[in-house]
Order: structure tokens, then sequence, then C-alpha cells
């Protein structure tokens, strides 16, 4: 009996290259996301809360590499747009209760920041599902750079019990300029669309199609 061939990088890359295999591989590191999110709440109130920390970091990971995966390999589609919003949104839903858990202090001492955030990001979502009928799914740029920083200053946080002020307030920034671009984007948009880059380039299409 012949041995089976080797696995090569080349072969890898070729496998993702089809395009149900390559969707249904994001599909299955975004559902990760979504399943680990009760996992990772749960432990908050276990003796193994320590490992809360470690899954947070494989959650975010998991998001850069299914994002990668979609961007080089062309695996987009609706159903893995809209389930990447939810991981996404449950991740960070994850790291909030277990800021309340482990950082109540702090969580008090910027409550009017946060609540600010938590309104925007209620209104955006309220407002797409009342035009859409469907949580928004735009992945803009900017969305992209908050979801960095908010990582980062939260990784830092929980792994080395240390608050960096100065990437919160960052963090704090740039998810506030996400958050009302996405609700200009939602205005501005008359049907649901995914993987939109920003309010410029949406408004460059528009020109490009009127000249």
């Amino acid at each position: 009996m012949s041995p089976p061939p080797a696995i090569t990088l080349h072969g890898v890359k070729q496998l993702l290259h089809h395009p149900q295999v390559s969707v249904r591989l994001v599909n299955i590191i975004t559902l990760y996301r979504i399943i680990t999110f009760p996992i990772l709440v749960v432990l908050l109130f276990t003796p193994y809360s320590f490992l809360f920390k470690w899954l947070l970091l494989v959650s975010f990971l998991t998001d850069a590499i299914d994002g990668y995966i979609a961007r080089k390999f062309n695996a987009t589609s609706v159903l893995g747009s809209s389930l990447d919003s939810i991981g996404d949104d449950l991740t960070i839903l994850a790291a909030i209760i277990g800021l309340i858990v482990l950082h109540v202090d702090f969580l008090l001492s910027e409550a009017a920041i946060i609540s600010v955030l938590i309104f925007l990001y209620l209104a955006q979502l309220i407002y797409s599902l009342m035009k859409y009928k469907r949580l928004s799914s735009f992945h803009t740029y900017l969305a992209k750079i908050a979801a960095v920083i908010t990582s980062l200053f939260l990784l830092t946080l929980f792994f080395f019990d240390t608050i960096i002020y100065s990437l919160f307030y960052l963090a704090a920034f740039a998810t506030l300029l996400d958050l009302i671009e996405e609700i200009i984007l939602v205005w501005m948009l008359p049907q649901w669309k995914a993987n939109v880059k920003g309010v410029y380039w949406v408004v460059d299409d528009r020109n490009h199609h009127v000249t």
C-alpha cells in the first residue's frame, strides 16, 4: 500500500483557492467565537477564570485569521459576514462581562465614556434592524482599526492587570468614530450591504456612477 500524499503548503493554498472550501473554513473559524462566548462567561465564575484571558486571546486571533483568509481567497458570503459580525459582538460582550467581574472599578471610573459608546452601538443596531430587518455587517476600515486597538487594550488589561489609559482613550475614540460612521452608512445605503469600506468609498462610488 502506497503512503498517503504529503500535505504541502502549496497544496493547502490550492485547496483554499476552491471557493467552497475557503468559505466553509472561514465560517468554521468564525463559529468558534460564537461557540466560545458562553464558555468565556462561565469561566469567569469558576476557579478556572485564569483561562478566560487565553480563550479571549484566541477569539481575537481567529477574528484576524478568518478576515485574512476571506480577503486572500475571496471567501466572502452573506452568511459569513453575518456570522462574523455576531462573533465580533459576542467577543466584545464577553470582554465587557470580564471587565465587570474582574475590573469593575475601572469600568465605573470610565462609565461616562463607555455609556456613550454603548448608546451609539445600540442606536446603530436598532437603526439597522428597523431598516434592513437584520444586523449590519459593514466591516469598515475604521471598524478594523478600532477592533485592533480595543483588542490590544483589553488583552493588556487582562494579561498584565495594567490599565494603559492612553490606549483606552485611543480605543474609545476610534470606536466612537466607527459607530458614528456605521450609523451614517445605514442612513446612506437603502439596502443591506456587507463589507463596506467606509463613507468615503460609498460617496466615491456614487460619484463614479453619476459621471
